[in-house]
């Protein structure tokens, strides 16, 4: 446990909620011109994490999606999605569908969206997704322990998850991106602690969300988990990506994500290398709006 207190007074930060409202309030409210959204527009398809999580899901919705995801629009320089990410028992169909592009196959893991599960069971859960074809696993913490304060608890977790990611047979290890569950946290202040807490213990990406409850991804948690991101980057040399996921349906939510991640960390971190949001009905929404801006 002390090893853990070390990481929290090393990027130790005070959190401001008026401040912080007031700089999202400053980055937002920017004008951008047209020739700027539509590239907004692309650059944000570019980073979706094309997502389908219900219990109706079936084989054909996975093929119907990676299709989309491989090719949006039917334009020349049109961009792909990043990734297309599923149940674990549906990895398989979007596996086949998308060989050959550069689209990644993702999954939920660790008995996803609750995490309540035994930790033989999580990491047995990882282990099939990686089997099953997945390079990207997007696993949840336990809040619960968390909130207990059992900080070395969830630290050990995530790094047992991601050694399964490194140890596969694969030629290139699988990805992870641990999710916190913001909205189960209860401030700003252990959303900082949860993100300095996962990239301590091995996360290449921080995702605010599941989806999967009332209160998703919102401007000040990522620009909580930006702060954190670039703190660590300073002390470490370590860039660790950011996934905003839940809640974000319109062009202009994700206008607004791309403007604030852009003020925090930089141009470097506007890729899908860095930058993931995960959506289902937000691509529609950007197609819609970028043809409107083309025609």
């Amino acid at each position: 446990m002390k090893k853990i207190l070390k990481f929290f007074s090393v990027y130790k930060k005070e959190i401001n909620e008026t401040i912080i409202n007031d700089k999202i309030n400053s980055v937002i409210s920017k004008q951008i011109t047209n020739e700027e959204k539509i590239k907004a527009i692309k650059l944000a398809v570019s980073i979706i994490d094309l997502t389908t999580l219900e219990g109706s899901d079936t084989e054909k919705k996975v093929i119907d999606m990676s299709k989309k995801a491989i090719k949006p629009l039917d334009e020349p320089e049109f961009p792909h999605c990043a990734a297309v990410c599923v149940y674990p028992n549906l990895i398989k169909y979007a596996k086949k569908t998308l060989k050959g592009s550069k689209v990644k196959v993702a999954s939920v893991a660790t008995a996803f969206p609750s995490g309540q599960f035994p930790l033989k069971l999580k990491l047995a859960d990882v282990k099939y997704c990686i089997e099953e074809g997945a390079r990207e696993i997007d696993m949840v913490i336990s809040r619960g322990e968390f909130l207990s304060g059992n900080f070395e608890y969830v630290f050990d977790e995530i790094k047992k998850v991601k050694k399964v990611c490194l140890n596969t047979k694969k030629k290139k290890p699988a990805h992870l991106k641990v999710i916190l569950e913001t909205g189960e946290l209860g401030s700003l202040e252990n959303v900082w602690k949860a993100s300095i807490l996962a990239m301590s213990a091995g996360a290449d990406f921080i995702k605010t969300s599941t989806g999967k409850i009332s209160v998703s991804a919102t401007l000040p948690v990522v620009y909580v988990m930006c702060e954190a991101i670039k703190d660590f980057y300073e002390k470490t040399g370590l860039k660790i990506g950011i996934k905003a996921a839940g809640g974000i349906r319109t062009t202009k939510d994700a206008i607004e994500y791309i403007l604030l991640v852009k003020e925090i960390l930089g141009e470097e971190w506007l890729s899908p290398d860095l930058f993931r949001i995960g959506a289902s009905s937000l691509l529609n929404d950007l197609l819609k709006e970028y043809k409107e801006l083309n025609s």
